[in-house]
């Protein structure tokens, strides 16, 4: 059964990555559908890097039940992008942090 799994995903440059100038990669939060977080991850580090992404680190944070159990509260906002990840059968990228070097 397909479930929506919640990952954060940290990327590293690239020449055609769209990153502002000066970040040394970036942080995103993605909603990704599969059968297990395995298949999600697999999933997901695919479609980043066939978009001109360095995928580098993969954190998953469960599956949406699995969030619920432990006492995350998730609003309507990325719920409503959870629906439409398993609906569409998607890889979605919620939220994309530049980070940048400490001096």
């Amino acid at each position: 059964m397909q479930q929506v799994y919640t990952l954060l995903v940290q990327v590293g440059r690239t020449t055609e990555d769209g990153l502002p100038r000066g970040a040394s990669g970036a942080a995103l939060v993605c909603y990704a559908s599969g059968v297990t977080e395995d298949e999600a991850v697999r999933e997901t580090v695919a479609i980043l890097k066939q978009a001109g992404l360095a995928p580098l680190d993969v954190t998953g944070h469960g599956s949406i039940d699995e969030r619920l159990a432990d006492g995350d509260e998730i609003p309507d906002e990325e719920r409503a992008l959870m629906d439409r990840a398993l609906a569409e059968n998607a890889v979605i990228v919620a939220q994309m942090e530049p980070l940048y070097d400490q001096a």
